[in-house]
């Protein structure tokens, strides 16, 4: 084979093994994410330890991205007359066969992830009330027995919360062992975006900010939406964590100046990308977001090298931006002052 054939199908087979690279990823984390929502998402209520009755039934869901999100009972706080009814009759038909018995789902899904999943109802209960929680607090809401688990317990919530929520739980004084909330963006009514009940959305922007970052910085519609897809996120139909996504993502956040959404240059019928907005670019970065992405997938930034490059290379331009800023706030302060000492 002649040898500009042969480059032409390295650079081929280059592009393909990047492609499919990209498509898993994106795959593991709208899997991990979907996980995360159906294992955090039992029907007990903040304050309520996790003894259950011998024989009753698990509202818990399988760890498989076939199941919806949309299905699973709604976290403490939303209120059930919002959730979507309509999408919950269509995927209980549509896997109405293919469901585990019951007590496959409660083989799957083991004690410790149970009081998991009620942990991260107190903690988001909590987050909307702005109070701080206390280890002893969060005992009170587990059984005896497994208190001596509380570290691995409260790992496992802390981390349904960052990838559901976008939120992380910070211990604030190590003697009292409290803690509190930290958002990884400032999005308005504590991330719930619009006024009222509701739940955070932080953990869904970072996501679709992941997903534009993975594709070259600018995202076709139909990316994001084949992502959201796979963790049972659907145009049109209310989601019980981030309400009607459609919505959200091209009007709520686009006002908010956390996404970009325009038209494809030239396409027709009209076609729409997204992009960071100028808020996303000031509140977080691509290293947070690369990080973001990789605790997800349960590994560190740098197995992503291209990204994980890419991301380095933004950090040295904030910081070169930022030290380029302090040089000249240092310079017209040291001139206001001379100012100042001529004048007096």
């Amino acid at each position: 084979m002649p040898r500009g054939q042969k480059s032409k199908l390295r650079t081929r087979e280059r592009r393909h093994q990047a492609q499919s690279g990209t498509q898993g990823l994106m795959g593991a984390q709208a899997t991990a994410a979907e996980e995360e929502a159906a294992s955090s998402s039992c029907s007990s209520l903040p304050g309520v330890t996790t003894r259950r009755k011998p024989g009753a039934k698990s509202r818990s869901t399988l760890k498989s991205p076939q199941r919806a999100l949309a299905t699973t009972t709604q976290p403490a706080g939303v209120s059930p007359a919002r959730s979507n009814k309509g999408a919950k009759g269509q995927m209980k038909k549509k896997h109405s066969s293919s469901q585990a018995p019951v007590s496959a789902v409660r083989s799957r899904k083991g004690p410790l992830r149970r009081i998991a999943s009620v942990l991260v109802q107190f903690l988001v209960h909590m987050y909307k009330m702005k109070k701080p929680v206390r280890k002893a607090h969060m005992l009170k809401l587990i059984d005896t027995k497994y208190q001596n688990r509380f570290p691995e317990i409260l790992r496992r919530a802390s981390f349904s919360m960052e990838m559901l929520f976008g939120v992380d739980l910070k211990e604030v004084d190590c003697t009292k062992h409290t803690y509190t909330f930290v958002s990884k963006m400032a999005l308005p009514n504590d991330g719930t975006v619009s006024r009222g009940s509701g739940l955070p959305k932080t953990g869904i922007l970072m996501y679709i900010l992941g997903v534009i970052l993975m594709k070259g910085n600018c995202a076709t519609e139909e990316n994001i939406w084949e992502f959201l897809n796979k963790m049972r996120v659907y145009a049109g139909k209310r989601h019980f964590i981030f309400g009607e996504p459609k919505k959200l993502i091209t009007q709520d956040l686009v006002k908010l100046k956390y996404l970009e959404y325009r038209q494809v240059a030239n396409s027709d019928p009209a076609r729409y990308e997204f992009l960071w907005g100028p808020r996303a670019h000031a509140e977080t970065s691509k290293m947070k977001v690369l990080e973001f992405l990789a605790k997800v997938n349960h590994t560190v930034p740098s197995a992503f090298q291209s990204w994980y490059e890419e991301a380095l290379k933004d950090e040295e331009e904030r910081a070169q931006a930022s030290g380029c800023s302090s040089v000249l706030s240092s310079s017209s302060h040291t001139e206001s002052e001379a100012n100042s000492a001529l004048c007096g």
